[in-house]
């Protein structure tokens, strides 16, 4: 594992700290490197795992090395992008892109292959050519996907405006998107087309928020599949240089990343937050703190009873459940890509065109075929990885597992939790990689080493209650909660990350941009957008 933060028992607590950061997934990172950069401010980010990123992080065994939640990101690699300005804002430009290339996706159900091609109009035309007869339904598919995502742009600014102006405005900044937001993927397709096939092309992309199509907004969707339509590209070096990169600037103003540093709760006095308590002992003092730890933990771990606004969190989470957890196979290769002839497009393998359906009796019965398999090739991805590790290669097969078949071994130990636990993850296993030798059977003798993850491993190490990985699930309802904004009840105390904003490693910065807006009473977005 690649280690970034300083070690809890080695950090010398330096007094006068402007911030404190609860978590260090880009959502946490990306506030702190926000308001060090654009507030000047001091900001401590306190991470309970042995090494900062979150999700952006990587882990070695033996002679591989895996990122275990960056696959793709889009957007990064056009330099004018917005994502792309605020990833070089955080990182003061010190961060790489590779771009994918031509094919970024690949949809796979049962023998047939659908590529999506990167731009707008290279995606339609070749759309077309697969679905001739559907051309009308591919075209408004897309007109659906531009509208929602043009809205988003006020519903989201409206997260981070003060009460008196959000309250006269918001309602008809929030208006466009609701109307989107409002409907589910499935019932949005109902309208387009009847094939079953096309449907579940265009809603291939769901496993990147977790949602079949019948439970998923259509916002949501939207958002990720705009997101990825003008290609997508991997960070030179692997997930660990975000965090890598986003250090120095926060360090820049005399802030640091502290790691092994577990917070129990957020320290309130006089009705404001005034710092954090550790699990550990001791409380570290600071007049504004930001939570990137999801809402679930939140509400229930950090904020102590009676806090001011910790009712409206809860009452958040009646209505709008945790998102999908998963398992995911670290495979690793004796032998390289380009020997093997692997390339860089990740697959989407459905068991059949009744996404749903498949969900559904896999839910029911576990044995049931496993209805969505997402493979991804980082090391075809970076062309840095055979340099670090020559003569090797990896993949990650992930697929959507709930977390109640995992639930019976949930206070056992990390690596500990007995032989039945062990022969469940054999055999979840062996039916993975029974699906990768199918659809990259080059790789069929040259897998030397695999690890399967569960949603007690996201637990484990993310602190993530049920493994969850998306923060709260997208549904329509989601959207409508007006408790999942930057600031809270509790003076001086906000949130940040996906549960602020939307799914995924740009979802939960954009959320870091919002929370950081807020509390400068800045618009980031403007500012950074006009930089040169």
């Amino acid at each position: 594992m690649t280690k970034i933060g300083i070690p809890f028992a080695k950090w010398d607590d330096p007094g006068d700290i402007d911030a404190i950061v609860i978590g260090s997934g880009i959502g946490g990172l990306g506030a702190a490197a926000l308001l060090a950069k654009h507030g000047g401010k001091k900001v401590l980010d306190l991470e309970r795992h042995t090494t900062a990123g979150g999700f952006t992080h990587t882990f070695t065994r033996k002679d591989w090395e895996w990122d275990v939640g960056v696959h793709y990101i889009g957007q990064v690699h056009h330099e004018g992008s917005m994502l792309r300005r605020l990833f070089d804002d955080v990182t003061d430009g010190n961060l790489q892109w590779e771009p994918m290339g031509e094919v970024y996706d690949t949809v796979v159900i049962g023998g047939d292959r659908w590529d999506y091609l990167s731009g707008r109009e290279n995606w339609r035309q070749r759309m077309h050519s697969y679905f001739p007869a559907e051309t009308e339904a591919i075209d408004r598919f897309l007109d659906l996907v531009s509208e929602a995502t043009r809205s988003a742009r006020g519903f989201f600014a409206e997260k981070a405006m003060p009460g008196i102006p959000s309250l006269l405005i918001g309602p008809w900044m929030r208006r466009g998107f609701l109307r989107h937001s409002d409907r589910t993927l499935g019932e949005v397709l109902d309208t387009l087309t009847t094939d079953p096939t096309l449907r579940a092309v265009l809603a291939a992309q769901f496993g990147d928020h977790g949602l079949p199509p019948a439970q998923a907004s259509f916002a949501i969707h939207a958002m990720i599949f705009n997101h990825y339509l003008g290609g997508a590209a991997y960070p030179v070096g692997g997930s660990a240089n975000i965090a890598r990169t986003v250090a120095p600037v926060i360090e820049a103003t005399g802030g640091a990343i502290v790691i092994g540093a577990e917070v129990a709760s957020v320290l309130v006095e006089n009705g404001r937050a005034a710092g954090v308590r550790m699990s550990k002992g001791g409380t570290i003092r600071a007049p504004l703190v930001l939570s990137d730890a999801g809402v679930p933990n939140t509400a229930h771990r950090l904020l102590p009873e009676g806090a001011p606004g910790r009712d409206a969190l809860l009452a958040t989470l009646k209505h709008t459940a945790r998102s999908a957890s998963h398992i995911c196979l670290y495979v690793g290769l004796d032998s390289t890509d380009r020997d093997l002839g692997i390339d860089r497009s990740n697959l989407w393998v459905y068991h059949s065109a009744d996404q749903d359906g498949d969900i559904q009796r896999f839910l029911a019965d576990p044995d049931a075929p496993l209805p969505l398999i997402y493979i991804s090739f980082p090391s075809s991805k970076d062309p840095d990885f055979s340099r670090r590790y020559p003569g090797k290669a990896t993949i990650e097969i992930v697929s959507i597992a709930p977390y109640d078949l995992f639930r019976d071994w949930e206070n056992t130990r990390w690596m500990k939790r007995g032989e039945e636990y062990t022969n469940l993850k054999e055999d979840l296993s062996r039916r993975l990689l029974e699906v990768l030798e199918r659809e990259v059977p080059q790789v069929a003798g040259k897998i030397a080493y695999h690890e399967l993850s569960t949603p007690l491993s996201t637990r484990h190490f993310g602190g993530y209650p049920e493994g969850e990985i998306y923060g709260l699930e997208h549904t329509p309802p989601r959207f409508r909660e007006r408790a999942l904004r930057p600031k809270t009840g509790l003076k001086g105390f906000y949130l940040t990350g996906q549960d602020v904003c939307t799914a995924g490693i740009a979802g939960a910065l954009f959320g870091a941009v919002l929370c950081s807006s807020a509390i400068l009473g800045k618009n980031l977005l403007r500012e950074i957008g006009r930089s040169e």
